[in-house]
C-alpha cells in the first residue's frame, strides 16, 4: 500500500489525541493528513479536501462522532458519502456501538489507542473493503461480516419473505 498518497481525515476533540493519530499516520508514511475538532469542522473539511479514510471520535461537542457519520452519509451535496469511517472511541457499550454501525462506520478502534491498532484498522479499510450499501433506510458499508455457506437464496433476512426450507420438505 501506497501509504504517502492517502488523505486521511482526524475528527476529534481532543487536541492530543489527534497529535498521537497523527503521528501514528506518519509513521507509516501517510502524508496528507487533516484534522478537525468536531463533526461540523469534520464536514467542512470533507467539502475542502478529497478525503480517503475518516478517523472519528464517538463523544464530541456539539456535534458527536455519530451524527457526523449520518449527515456524511446522508446529507445531501456531502462530497463523500462512501469514504471509510472509523470510530474511536473509549465508550463501546454494545448499544453505541450499533448506533455507530447502524450510522455507517466501518470499523471500530478502542481507546487506549496502540500504534498496531490503528495501522490495523486502516489496513482493513484499505485491504479488505466492504460493499456499500445505499437504499432508503441505510447508507454505509455493508454491515454483516461473516458469510453463510450454507445459504443458496437471493435474500438473507427472515423479513424479506423468502421461506427457508430443508431439502425434504415440499415447496
Amino acid at each position: 500500500m501506497r501509504y504517502d498518497l492517502l488523505k486521511v481525515l482526524i475528527v476529534d476533540d481532543n487536541h492530543h489525541m489527534r497529535v498521537l493519530i497523527a503521528e501514528i499516520l506518519k509513521a507509516i508514511g501517510v502524508r496528507h493528513i487533516y484534522d478537525a475538532s468536531d463533526g461540523a469542522a469534520g464536514l467542512q473539511a470533507t467539502k475542502n479536501h478529497d478525503i480517503d479514510i475518516i478517523m472519528t471520535d464517538l463523544s464530541m461537542q456539539p456535534l458527536d462522532g455519530i451524527d457526523f457519520v449520518r449527515l456524511l452519509r446522508r446529507a445531501s451535496g456531502s462530497p463523500n458519502q462512501m469514504a471509510p469511517v472509523i470510530m474511536v472511541t473509549g465508550h463501546s457499550t454494545v448499544q453505541r456501538v450499533h448506533e455507530a454501525r447502524d450510522a455507517g462506520v466501518n470499523e471500530f478502534l478502542t481507546k487506549p489507542l496502540t500504534a498496531r491498532g490503528v495501522i490495523e484498522r486502516v489496513a482493513q479499510v484499505i485491504d479488505h473493503p466492504r460493499a456499500f450499501i445505499r437504499n432508503p433506510s441505510y447508507i454505509g458499508p455493508e454491515r454483516r461480516r461473516r458469510t453463510d455457506p450454507n445459504f443458496t437464496g437471493p435474500w438473507r433476512r427472515a423479513a424479506d419473505g423468502v421461506r427457508r426450507m430443508t431439502a425434504t420438505q415440499e415447496i
